[in-house]
C-alpha cells in the first residue's frame, strides 16, 4: 500500500459539483491499494495515519499526531481519505506509467472502506472521497509537510 499524506490547514473533495468530504484541518491521504495488500496492511495504514507525529507541539517540534491535537476530540481535525489508484503506479520505465501493481477495483473498493472504518476506530474523524469517481481535491498544504508511506513488504 502506498499513501501520499499531506498535512493541511483545510481540505475538501468534490464530485460532480457537490462537496462530499471536508475537514477543517488535519491530513489528506491519497491511498493507492496494491495487489499484495491485505488486512494487515490496512491495520498498519490506519495506525500510521492516526499516530503519525507531524503536527507541532508547544515548542514547534513535529511531535503530535492528529489524535493529540487539542481540539481533535471536537471534530476540528480529521483525515480526508481519497482513493487514488494512480498512487500505486510505477513510472520507472518509459514515459507511460504502469498500474499493474494496483489492486482491481472490485477488491480495492471494499478495502478502502475498511481502511476508513479502521481509522475511525482509532478515534479520528474521517471524511472520504468517492471510489472510482472523478474528484476535485482541494487542500492548503501546511508547512508544506508531505510524506509517502509504504506498507512493509511481507512474504
Amino acid at each position: 500500500m502506498r499513501i501520499v499524506v499531506q498535512r493541511t490547514r483545510a481540505a475538501s473533495v468534490e464530485v460532480a459539483g457537490e462537496t462530499v468530504g471536508r475537514i477543517p484541518r488535519g491530513l489528506v491521504a491519497l491511498v493507492g491499494i496494491e495487489q499484495r495488500d491485505g488486512l494487515e496492511d490496512l491495520r498498519w495504514a490506519a495506525d500510521k495515519l492516526a499516530n503519525l507525529r507531524i503536527f507541532e507541539d508547544d515548542q514547534g517540534k513535529l511531535n503530535r499526531s492528529i489524535r493529540e491535537l487539542p481540539d481533535a476530540a471536537e471534530g476540528a481535525a480529521g483525515v480526508l481519505l481519497v482513493p487514488n489508484f494512480t498512487v500505486a503506479g510505477d513510472a520507472t520505465k518509459g514515459r507511460r506509467p504502469s498500474f499493474d501493481r494496483a489492486k482491481r477495483p472490485e477488491e480495492s473498493g471494499p478495502m478502502f472502506e475498511q481502511l476508513a472504518a479502521l481509522v475511525r476506530e482509532q478515534g479520528v474523524r474521517v471524511e472520504t472521497g468517492v471510489f472510482r469517481a472523478d474528484m476535485i481535491v482541494r487542500l492548503e498544504n501546511l508547512g508544506p509537510v508531505t510524506l509517502v508511506l509504504e506498507s512493509p513488504v511481507r512474504g
